[in-house]
Parts: structure tokens; C-alpha cells; sequence
């Protein structure tokens, strides 16, 4: 049989097996509480709707669109970023719009990068940030960013030993899974050393509006001089409730969006329109429900959070994001993040994303994502708590044999 060289070199995605488990109990009639992909459960506010709506009935608005998206909507981005962060951008050079983050991530990934690049990517990531460039016959060198870790030395460190140098560094805060946070500062010495070594910056900012206790998540584009090497993604699905919409936009060094730009213009016909003009309105209307997601966020961290600790997992509360990422109970590390992401979901119906799937330094982790209401993270807490409160051989000798 034809092998197929850049299937082979992706794994086995981690979502897809754990969906598997979950058919087998949903079959059975038993209810399933989903902690696992972000997927918001809010709805869409009114009046992004209704703009949507407003579009569609317009009957010039169904044809092609052009792939960098339309004036307006990068206008309104320029603004939204002017407005924010007191970054100037030019909708025509420094704008650009993208089907979520992950599409633009991807396709900025193939335009940029050739066979045998280097690419430095955080360890944990999101999947996208590493294999997007592994689509793209990229070599990963991960930099972790485990608790003690020290990211500048790890970074400089791969800077001095990689051969070829590096020609892309990837960063994500707010990040996704650990929920790590960072200061402008942080972003001053990224900019810095990348200069110095003549490699560009791409961030993920999906997460710029999900953030508690006072944070406020500043974007790379605010560090003076960041636009010469450096992008920046972000994407309307989390802090508008707008994931099925995918509709985000990549910002920031001309040259890198004009060549993510030549990409998409072989490999789609742009954005529909009617949901581009719902873009505007979410970006330039009432900012109201971005507040109240927020909110709600932070209620449910708060609760989910309480909860766990009082059932015996120790778990600390994020800053940032729609995610806990809670580190494996002791007593079950033997099991790593996949076996014992499995266990709960069979012993205790309750779906959490095993941390493997980000990188192997979260394998002693998962991630919890936020998006059940407070009475299902009740009844969940209670099936788990009859789990955590057991050891391994309770549950299932043959997992203890299994990892032994």
C-alpha cells in the first residue's frame, strides 16, 4: 500500500480516541458530562445574529470573496486594535482574516516554513501550534514550559544548538492547555532575543478576553518594534461564542501576511461575506456579552475549582482562559494522562482531555475545559469524588497490571 509521508508523521489524535469510549457509554443509555474540547455552550449574543441575518438577505452578498477578507472587517480589526492596545495597523498590509485561528496557523505554517526548518514550540501546546508545522515538513524543537522552567534560558539555549538556526518561534498566552499567563515584559525580551537571532514570532492571542482576578492579557503587537518580525492570531469563537462561526483574523509583519495571504489565495475563495459583516458587528457593537462570558468563566472556574479541592484533587485557580489544567492526583500517576483520562470516563462518565495530547511534558496533567453550567459540574464532582476517593486496584486491577 502507498504510504502517505505527512499522515504518517501525525499521531493518532488523542479527541478521536477518547470519542470512541464515549459512543460505546452514550450507547448504553448513560448520561456523559463532556469537560473535554473548549466548545462554548453560551449562544451567539442577539444583535451579532441579527447582523448575520441582515447580510444574507442582501443578494450581492453571496458571491466569492476576496481570500484577505473585506475592507470593512480588517478595518474594524485595525480599530479594535488601536482601541485596545494603542497598536496602529494598516488594513491593507497588516490585516487579515482567517476561518478561526487554527486554519491561519496552519496555512501561515506551509507558506513560511520549507522541508527541515526549525521551528521552537512551547511544550505543552495546542496541537495546531507544533502540527501545523509538522503538515508543513517543519522540525519542532519544543521549549517547555513546565512549572520551573526557565523559558528565556531553554529559548536561548535552542537558539545556540539548533542546526539549522531557527526561523520560527510560536508563543500562546493566555495559553492553551496550561493556562499560563505572561506580562508585556515578557514580551519585550521574546522580541528582543528573536531580533537578535533573525527569527520571526507568530501568537496566539485566542484567549485575550477570558481573564480573571484583574489580568489583562496584552498582545506582542503593543512591544515597539514587534511588527517587524512578529504575527498575531486571534479569533471570535471564544470571547463572542462564535466557534462554529470560524471566523478569527492573523495581524501584524507585512511580509509573513502577504505570504499566508498567497496561500489562501490557491487554497480558498475567502470568508462568506454575511458572516464577515456579523464580525463587525461583534467586533465594533456592544461589548456587553464579552463581559458576561467573562463572568461566567470565572463563576464556573471558581466553582469547578472549590469543588475538586474538596473532593481531594488539589487544583489551582487559572487566570486565564476557559480551561483548568489540573494536575493527575498522586496516587494515580502511574497511570499517565491517557489511562486515566479513560478510567474517568468509564467510571465516572465524565469526558477531561488527557494532557499527552498536548506535548509529553503534560502527561501528568488534564485539561478541563469550563463549558458545563454548575449544576452538571455538581453531579459530576460526585461521580468523580466516588473515583479519586478509590486507589487504581479498586478500580480496575488490570490497569495496575497494565502500568506496573
Amino acid at each position: 500500500m502507498e504510504q502517505f509521508q505527512r499522515i504518517n508523521r501525525l499521531p493518532p489524535y488523542v479527541f478521536s480516541i477518547m470519542d470512541g469510549i464515549k459512543q460505546e457509554i452514550l450507547a448504553s443509555g448513560a448520561e456523559i458530562f463532556d469537560f473535554g474540547i473548549g466548545n462554548p455552550d453560551q449562544p451567539t449574543a442577539a444583535h451579532i445574529i441579527e447582523a448575520l441575518r441582515e447580510a444574507v438577505l442582501d443578494p450581492t452578498a453571496h458571491g466569492y470573496a476576496a481570500p484577505r477578507g473585506i475592507l470593512e472587517l480588517r478595518q474594524a480589526i485595525s480599530r479594535w486594535y488601536g482601541n485596545r492596545y494603542g497598536v496602529e495597523l494598516d488594513p491593507e498590509t497588516e490585516a487579515l482574516i482567517t476561518l478561526g485561528s487554527k486554519e491561519g496557523l496552519t496555512h501561515l505554517a506551509i507558506a513560511i516554513v520549507a522541508q527541515g526548518d526549525t521551528v521552537l514550540v512551547p511544550n505543552p501546546c495546542y496541537p495546531a501550534h507544533h502540527f501545523g508545522f509538522v503538515i508543513a515538513d517543519g522540525n519542532v524543537r519544543h521549549i517547555t514550559t513546565a512549572p520551573g522552567s526557565d523559558f528565556f534560558a531553554a529559548m536561548e539555549t535552542a537558539m545556540q544548538e539548533c542546526w539549522p538556526k531557527p526561523k520560527v518561534l510560536v508563543l500562546n498566552f493566555p495559553a492553551n492547555p496550561t493556562t499560563e499567563c505572561v506580562d508585556l515584559e515578557f514580551f519585550t525580551k521574546v522580541i528582543a532575543i528573536a531580533k537578535r537571532h533573525k527569527i520571526w514570532v507568530v501568537h496566539d492571542l485566542a484567549y485575550a478576553d477570558i481573564v480573571f482576578d484583574g489580568y489583562k492579557a496584552p498582545s506582542i503587537l503593543q512591544v515597539a518594534g514587534a511588527k517587524d518580525i512578529a504575527v498575531e492570531s486571534y479569533t471570535l469563537s471564544k470571547s463572542y461564542n462564535m466557534a462554529g462561526w470560524r471566523v478569527g483574523f492573523m495581524c501584524g509583519n507585512a511580509k509573513l501576511i502577504n505570504a499566508l495571504l498567497r496561500v489562501k489565495s490557491y487554497v480558498d475563495y475567502g470568508y462568506f461575506i454575511p458572516i464577515q459583516k456579523a464580525a463587525v458587528a461583534a467586533l465594533e457593537g456592544p461589548q456587553d456579552c464579552v463581559e458576561q462570558n467573562r463572568l461566567l468563566y470565572q463563576r464556573r472556574r471558581d466553582f469547578l475549582c472549590e469543588g475538586l479541592n474538596a473532593i481531594g484533587w488539589q487544583v489551582t485557580k487559572p487566570k486565564a482562559t476557559m480551561f483548568l489544567w489540573a494536575p493527575i492526583p498522586e496516587k494515580f500517576h502511574q497511570l499517565g494522562s491517557l489511562e486515566f483520562s479513560k478510567m474517568l470516563l468509564r467510571e465516572a462518565h465524565v469526558v477531561v482531555t488527557a494532557g499527552i495530547a498536548f506535548g509529553e511534558f503534560g502527561n501528568q496533567f488534564v485539561r478541563i475545559s469550563l463549558t458545563q453550567d454548575e449544576d452538571r459540574m455538581r453531579q459530576a464532582l460526585k461521580n468523580m469524588e466516588k473515583v479519586i476517593s478509590k486507589n487504581v486496584a479498586d478500580i480496575n486491577p488490570v490497569l495496575t497490571e497494565a502500568v506496573s
